[in-house]
């Protein structure tokens, strides 16, 4: 669907060997920069698209170094080592600043691999939770624009109804899918990883500056088990571990409706009082 809003935002055109030219797009503009997930998803296409490529994503790690600001970049995706089934790559962010100096805003690195067939089989399960044709489309954050290019169907955990410091979990469980519908692939896969507001919102119920540091995406399935997921709602499940010294971390297991857990990823996030 290259007319699909993601697709849009996830343009690259190439500069010069392993160098490419994207831009930020109003769709999915955040509070003050780029929706987190976009950008993680845009790094990943840098290595998707690249002629050398061996395989495909296992790992996606991405460091969030600056607030990006709308228009263009650069970003470079380069292959430092292949192996026999993996191959590890380099990737980096710039943007020039008001003063015509190049930044680095964000680097990033991945895996790409060979999967081979073996023995196979999840430990994280499915839970038991109402499907998404019985629960309502709602969006947390309606003036936050990113968000409404998603169907996000909330189970437990959304937004605190009242901001008054007395919360007591971390546990957020939805289904999600774009809007409109998109087949889901390793990109999209990327950017849903990061759909979780920060877990402080939810455990405090209290509004605090609040970013992603850094995130890490594990892909469980292949291609082929991703075309099977269709544009089907994939069931996104996050928590905290441990809030402390004005960082925290999340974790997050993202399943399609077949119950295969496609994905987990990890983030470290800072927050302030």
């Amino acid at each position: 669907m290259e007319n699909h809003p993601f697709d849009l935002a996830l343009r690259l055109l190439p500069l010069a060997s392993d160098v490419y030219a994207g831009a930020t797009t109003d769709a999915y503009w955040n509070m003050v920069g780029p929706f987190g997930g976009v950008l993680a998803a845009t790094a990943l296409n840098a290595v998707l698209q690249h002629p050398a490529l061996l395989g495909a994503p296992i790992s996606l790690t991405v460091n969030y170094a600056g607030q990006i600001a709308a228009g263009a970049f650069k970003l470079s995706a380069t292959p430092r080592r292949t192996n026999r089934s993996t191959q590890h790559w380099l990737i980096e962010l710039l943007q020039t600043n008001k003063m015509g100096v190049e930044e680095v805003m964000l680097t990033a690195s991945a895996i790409t691999a060979t999967r081979r067939a073996t023995w196979s089989s999840d430990d994280a399960t499915l839970p038991t939770v109402s499907r998404p044709n019985n629960l309502p489309t709602v969006q947390p954050m309606g003036s936050v624009e990113w968000v409404k290019r998603y169907d996000m169907r909330f189970i437990e955990g959304m937004f605190p109804v009242e901001w008054d410091g007395k919360g007591d979990t971390s546990l957020s469980q939805l289904w999600v899918r774009e809007t409109p519908p998109r087949a889901v692939d390793f990109c999209s896969l990327a950017a849903m990883a990061d759909i979780f507001f920060p877990r402080v919102y939810l455990r405090r119920a209290l509004r605090v500056p609040a970013g992603t540091v850094s995130m890490t995406v594990y892909f469980h399935a292949d291609a082929a088990q991703l075309t099977q997921s269709g544009t089907g709602f994939l069931l996104g499940q996050a928590r905290a571990q441990a809030f402390r010294n004005g960082f925290f971390d999340q974790t997050a297991q993202l399943w399609n409706e077949a119950g295969l857990l496609l994905a987990t990823t990890h983030q470290i996030v800072y927050y302030k009082e």
